[in-house]
């Protein structure tokens, strides 16, 4: 049995890495100090708890005001020393990272990726959303999918298998060709991978390494952000519970006139 002086100690060391577990948390749930630069947050388009009850208030507000907050502040370090760099869109920036210097292409990646797609993100839904396309993209649906429940079945299934953080999308390619594509991290459809260097190259070849960016060049129309921040509060490790919930919020007009035009 563990003598007196055992229990002491490992009730210590369970108490000190509970605290510096919670202020990791809590840490990076906290925006980074504001910093000036060409790339803005875009206001909340609802208040936050307009997509209540299948996405709560608290989380809306933590996922927009701190968490896409910190990837513009970011962005907008990595790219102040380069009047070249903070003359492009966001847009620009991922479609081409083989044109940012290798010392801030990471960051731009991460932090543009995350800019991007939350931009994006919150516009995609709406208070009252939900329910089947129309039109065109409707119909676009089905002849790629056979059916809206056939998306909606593969769909969830690409965005509950994304394994760690990352999201899932409903991507558009030459000919408004539909596909279902999940991207790591903060990648987004519209990264291709750089090309690299000899040296990584060689790298990669030798280990068998696929290209470090997980985008396809394609037009994302519909995405769910499966980062854990974007539910754990509501619904802790259930993901398949908030994808089937965040399907109740969907815009479908945003998402037909991204296909549209």
């Amino acid at each position: 049995m563990m003598n007196r002086r055992q229990a002491l100690k490992t009730t210590a060391l369970v108490s000190a890495a509970c605290a510096t577990s919670g202020t990791l948390s809590l840490a990076q749930a906290q925006p980074a100090p504001a910093v000036a630069g060409p790339f803005k947050l875009p206001p909340l388009p609802y208040a936050f708890d307009a997509l209540e009850p299948h996405i709560d208030a608290r989380t809306m507000e933590i996922h927009h005001d701190k968490h896409h907050a910190a990837y513009v502040t970011n962005l907008n370090k990595a790219v102040a020393d380069s009047a070249d760099l903070r003359g492009k869109s966001v847009e620009d920036l991922l479609k081409d990272l083989s044109s940012v210097p290798e010392a801030s292409r990471a960051a731009v990646r991460n932090q543009g990726g995350g800019h991007f797609n939350h931009s994006l993100f919150w516009q995609m839904m709406k208070k009252g959303g939900g329910g089947e396309p129309k039109g065109e993209l409707a119909k676009a649906i089905v002849d790629t999918f056979g059916s809206f429940s056939g998306f909606k079945e593969k769909f969830t299934e690409a965005a509950t298998k994304q394994f760690g953080s990352g999201w899932a999308w409903l991507v558009m390619g030459p000919g408004k060709k539909l596909a279902i594509e999940p991207t790591a991290n903060q990648d987004s459809p519209i990264m291709t991978a750089p090309k690299p260097g000899p040296e990584a190259e060689a790298f990669a070849k030798r280990y068998g390494l696929k290209p470090m960016v997980s985008g396809s060049g394609t037009t994302p129309l519909l995405g769910i952000d499966v980062w854990e921040h974007a539910y754990y509060l509501k619904y802790q490790n259930r993901r398949p519970d908030y994808i089937a919930a965040w399907f109740n919020v969907i815009n479908w007009d945003f998402v037909a006139d991204r296909f549209s035009k």
